[in-house]
């Protein structure tokens, strides 16, 4: 799976990362995948330039994180744009279908795994390949440094479940990836979540 960060680092728009899912080849069978859209217009014209593979769509589907702005307002430009599929686990976002966790979607020429995780937000999601080790985690705060926080039930066992699945790159919805120590990081951020 080829993964492309869309976001312009010099934009002066407020936005999360926007991530383009691929298949390797661009074959007929992947599934150009966009994880979250942003709120700089300026994608649009990124992805119409990227190489998205011939006789398919170039955005197949979107899956956003979460529904706050700088992660989904650009939904209503990508939707008139590239006509994806949007998933979603938002009753405040517009998706065509809703996110549950467990469910697993074709994305690029991978299989991923929704992951429920409130933390950030009661309907932020996070995405894990298992054949790339890879997770997508939008804005939910994965990496604890310190044990002066209380975190909600819930999100303890989200993190339970994660730190489950073998990690080696975290993609965050902003700044870049962390890609060492993920396991151990995850595991020190459970433990401190836990207060231990």
């Amino acid at each position: 799976m080829r993964i492309t960060n869309v976001t312009d680092p010099k934009s002066q728009a407020y936005s999360s990362n926007v991530f383009l899912l691929r298949g390797e080849w661009n074959t007929l069978q992947d599934v150009n995948t966009l994880v979250d859209v942003g709120n700089d217009p300026a994608i649009v014209e990124a992805l119409r330039m990227m190489s998205t593979g011939v006789g398919k769509k170039r955005i197949e589907q979107v899956i956003l994180t979460h529904g706050h702005f700088d992660h989904a307002a650009n939904l209503p430009l990508i939707r008139q744009a590239f006509d994806p599929i949007v998933y979603a686990h938002s009753a405040f976002v517009d998706a065509d279908r809703t996110l549950e966790d467990g469910q697993m979607l074709r994305c690029g020429d991978r299989t991923c795994e929704v992951i429920y995780t409130p933390g950030h937000s009661n309907d932020s999601i996070s995405l894990y390949c298992a054949e790339e080790k890879v997770l997508f985690v939008g804005d939910t705060p994965v990496l604890i440094r310190s044990a002066d926080a209380t975190y909600d039930d819930a999100f303890i066992s989200a993190l339970e479940r994660i730190c489950a699945r073998d990690v080696a790159t975290i993609y965050f919805g902003h700044g870049g990836a962390l890609r060492e120590n993920c396991n151990h990081r995850l595991e020190k951020s459970l433990q401190l979540a836990r207060g231990a």
